[in-house]
């Protein structure tokens, strides 16, 4: 999925709150030309509806500069949010025109009920929800289906052993459990470990 964004070039001596106030967000464009960088201005209504549809460095997005005559495809690389307010007051994006391959974080979508949940009284034990790929610029996956139904009781799904679309290399640790299926006293003992990680960091 693929949104067109516009942004304007940002004034020079253009003070970032001052823009806030009035309705922009501060962000950049990286990439376009080589090292070179355009400070750029974008609506906070369009950064807000591009935000719920989007996620840092998984999706490609139409930019397109008006006052520049430049148009591209981007990721959006960083969205700086305010520490406390919560609201973005900055958007890093990184033209990708140039470039044979891209990192780009994609959500894992599990499918179908474990053998060990449904039938052994397992516990799933989910350890990764996003996984680090290479892939080129024009075949990014929206996310990565990862079957689980076949997995029983002490059974583990590592990267190595996804099943990745044509073109997607994996990267990270390739013995990186993404999921398993714990017995129930092994999840007991999980959870127990996790409420006394807990309570030393409270104390």
């Amino acid at each position: 999925m693929e949104l067109a964004v516009e942004c304007q070039k940002r004034a020079e001596g253009s003070k970032p709150n001052a823009l806030r106030r009035s309705g922009l967000i501060p962000a950049v464009l990286y990439g376009h030309k080589g090292s070179e960088s355009i400070s750029l201005t974008i609506k906070a209504k369009t950064v807000e509806h591009l935000l719920k549809k989007h996620v840092v460095n998984n999706a490609l997005i139409d930019l397109s500069i008006p006052d520049l005559s430049w148009s591209g495809k981007t990721l959006l690389r960083e969205v700086q949010v305010h520490p406390w307010k919560g609201y973005p007051y900055h958007l890093s994006f990184f033209s990708v025109a140039t470039q044979d391959s891209l990192e780009v974080e994609l959500s894992l979508r599990f499918v179908g009920e474990p053998v060990g949940v449904k039938l052994e009284g397992g516990i799933l034990d989910t350890v990764l929800t996003q996984l680090a790929v290479k892939c080129k610029p024009d075949s990014i996956p929206e996310a990565i289906e990862v079957d689980i139904s076949h997995l029983k009781v002490g059974d583990a799904l590592h990267i190595h052993e996804l099943v990745l679309p044509a073109g997607v290399v994996a990267l990270g640790e390739p013995d990186q459990v993404v999921v398993s299926v714990l017995g129930i006293q092994a999840g007991s003992e999980a959870e127990d470990a996790e409420e006394d990680a807990a309570a030393a960091a409270a104390a």
